[in-house]
């Protein structure tokens, strides 16, 4: 059917949140470190600088990718639905079926 699996797509995200987080992390200790002097300071700095542009650019692949995954998995569901629409509806029908037993216990 497609070979965007869901624990692939799922990881990606992850990264992309990881990363967003590394990032937004080394901004806030760059912000807090620019009234300090000093050379071993500015060579600091200047390393995490960049590594975070790096990082950016990593993140922007990262995204880039995952929306490429999704649409191929989104393309490949919306084929089989196209190719197999009984089976659709009647996958459809059996998780409609399980949800309302799970809503119906409680």
């Amino acid at each position: 059917m497609s070979n965007a699996n869901p624990s692939s797509v799922d990881s990606q995200e992850q990264l992309v949140s990881d990363i967003k987080s590394v990032i937004s992390d080394a901004e806030e200790m760059l912000g807090a470190t620019a009234d300090q002097t000093g050379e071993k300071i500015a060579n600091l700095r200047a390393r995490i600088q960049l590594r975070l542009r790096d990082a950016k650019l990593r993140l922007i692949e990262a995204e880039a990718l995952l929306v490429t995954k999704t649409k191929a998995a989104a393309r490949a569901t919306d084929e089989y639905v196209h190719e197999s629409p009984w089976t659709a509806v009647g996958i459809a029908a059996g998780v409609g079926v399980l949800v309302g037993l799970i809503i119906g216990r409680r």
